[in-house]
């Protein structure tokens, strides 16, 4: 099971951490995700991080804006999302990729086989 939190509404320019946390999943066997789909659009991958940790990866949009990371102890995925704008305005799920090697991870939905129920961020002025 994966529960994301930290959702909200937020300012243009503000800052937001979402967390996913895990249950039954050991972060270093799994690759995980962020994905975020906004209304009327597609599922888009955001951000990334290999099971070992030393890879990580993120869409084009959110570069120098959201940095992801974990906590292995506490079985938890962040993503710090800075200097939001409208256009991230969306439901963000995380999900995990139980079949990447350990040094890998992909931005691709499809790879990922379990996946939480979302948290919907919403920036706007």
């Amino acid at each position: 099971q994966l529960v994301e939190s930290g959702g909200g509404l937020v300012q243009p320019g503000g800052s937001l951490r979402l967390s996913c946390k895990t249950y039954g999943y050991t972060l270093d066997h799994y690759a995980l995700g962020w994905f975020r789909q906004a209304p009327g659009k597609g599922r888009e991958g955001v951000s990334c991080i290999s099971a070992n940790g030393d890879y990580t990866n993120y869409a084009d949009s959110v570069k120098g804006r959201f940095t992801i990371s974990r906590d292995i102890a506490a079985n938890t995925v962040y993503l710090q999302m800075n200097s939001l704008k409208p256009e991230d305005t969306a439901v963000y799920y995380c999900a995990a990729d139980p079949y990447s090697a350990k040094s890998i991870a992909t931005l691709a939905a499809n790879n990922y086989d379990y996946w939480g129920q979302g948290t919907q961020v919403t920036v706007s002025s």
